[in-house]
């Protein structure tokens, strides 16, 4: 297993061999050192904790969280180099149970044939259920290996509480653009590992494309540097247009049911509610883009106009809706324009959660405070028992009345000074307030 992809430990530093092809350039230029380990200077640069317990040999059992191709991979090889263990990589997706305690056996059967221990590297272990992550658990409380588990998706919600007790989680960012350019122009420079012995060049507005493609993915760079330079058959100079050629199919960032998708529509809910209408378009595009469901992300923009426009924009909720039937009926690419529509629309939006405020107070009390009958005269006089029992007798039909509002309270006696709704001042519910104003002042019967 690699930074780049997998690869058998005892080929972990094999370079291009006139023998058979050469591995891919991500894999040869996979750090050895962690010198050379770029872009995590915050996690693994010099001073820090965990480095100087890596140079130790004291890592312990980790959970490596990040995008792809930011070294995940890499660092638990180099954790098990610095440590002299054996590194056993181990994918959750091919694995279960039994996989798990066979390779727990070899662990053992090697401590006690040759006293060297192992490193367990469990990628995507998000992918294990709770109790193929519990089997884990005693061998790494009894030292029997070591556990370095990579996972994209966020440990607290994929990873069970007690592997989590047992684990530093160790969150890995995207490469910054500066380590992308670096590792591009040692890719180019190296003879041994990289494609020194080409002699190719490369432009400095490329390489700026190279850096705002991959996405701080280091293994989408190399791929495109490496696609690249198969093309220079009749020149040496690796340009913008070739790079974006090399790109054209690149995935974006996306996992339906992952942190990555979740994030996504959260970047456009909390700019829509900021009134950032470039910032919401482009967050939607993002969504689009990487394969989002189109419904699921007008449903986001339906529950926002609910949540966050309220009555400052009656009109916002039935743009939303509009929406997501537009969605539901055309699909995509056709359906992009009214989701843009719709988030531009409540973007620039007045907003307001007097609503949400609203309801949420009132559930809590129905919920939590003293469950209040019903007032008499509000209660259903459907039969003659109930008509006896006094039900409904003071009731004021509203409509009898001349201006439509009765002189009745509508809330128990104790709930009177209740006050749910609090209307701002913001777009129409200005006018709301002053309704609901008017209104009070009817049923109190002043004036």
């Amino acid at each position: 297993m690699s930074l780049f992809g997998e690869l058998p430990e005892e080929h972990a530093d094999r370079a291009p061999s006139a023998k058979g092809p050469p591995p891919p350039l991500a894999e040869r230029m996979r750090p050895r050192t962690l010198a050379e380990f770029l872009g995590q200077e915050t996690i693994v640069g010099k001073g820090r904790s965990l480095r100087l317990a890596i140079e130790q040999g004291k890592a312990g059992s980790l959970l490596l969280w990040g995008p792809p191709g930011v070294g995940k991979t890499t660092l638990a090889l180099l954790i098990a180099r610095q440590a002299a263990l054996h590194f056993e990589p181990f994918s959750a997706v091919l694995a279960g149970v039994a996989q798990v305690r066979e390779a727990v056996a070899e662990a053992k059967a090697r401590r006690q044939r040759d006293g060297r221990g192992t490193l367990l590297f469990v990628d995507e272990i998000h992918r294990f259920n709770k109790a193929q992550q519990d089997a884990f658990l005693p061998h790494v409380e009894r030292g029997d290996l070591v556990l370095v588990g990579a996972t994209t998706e966020n440990p607290s919600f994929a990873v069970n509480g007690a592997l989590l007790s047992r684990c530093r989680v160790v969150p890995l960012q995207p490469l910054p653009p500066a380590a992308v350019a670096q590792l591009v122009r040692a890719a180019l420079v190296d003879r041994e590992r990289g494609l020194g012995v080409r002699e190719l060049t490369i432009e400095a507005a490329a390489v700026d494309r190279v850096v705002a493609l991959a996405g701080g993915d280091a293994r989408r760079a190399l791929g495109c540097i490496e696609a690249c330079a198969a093309t220079c058959v009749d020149r040496d100079v690796i340009t913008p247009p070739m790079v974006v050629e090399a790109f054209q199919h690149r995935a974006l960032l996306h996992d339906k049911a992952g942190d990555q998708h979740f994030d996504l529509l959260s970047a456009l809910h909390k700019s829509l509610r900021n009134s950032d209408v470039q910032a919401a378009v482009y967050w939607l595009a993002r969504a689009l883009e990487a394969g989002a469901d189109p419904v699921q992300a007008a449903r986001r923009l339906v529950a926002m106009a609910a949540e966050d426009v309220g009555l400052a924009d009656p009109m916002a909720l039935q743009v939303a809706v509009a929406s997501l039937q537009a969605a539901q009926f055309l699909g995509l690419p056709e359906a992009r324009l009214p989701l843009a529509e719709a988030v531009v629309y409540l973007a620039a939006a007045p907003k307001s959660n007097a609503v949400y405020r609203a309801i949420d107070a009132a559930m809590a009390l129905a919920r939590d405070g003293t469950q209040h009958p019903v007032p008499l005269h509000l209660r259903n006089a459907a039969t003659g028992l109930a008509r006896d029992l006094g039900h409904g007798t003071g009731y004021v039909h509203a409509h009898d009345t001349e201006a439509g509002v009765a002189r009745m309270p509508c809330l128990p006696p104790e709930l009177q000074a209740a006050r749910f709704f609090v209307p701002g001042d913001r777009g129409f519910e200005r006018k709301v307030a002053e309704r609901m104003a008017e209104n009070d002042r009817l049923r109190r019967g002043d004036g």
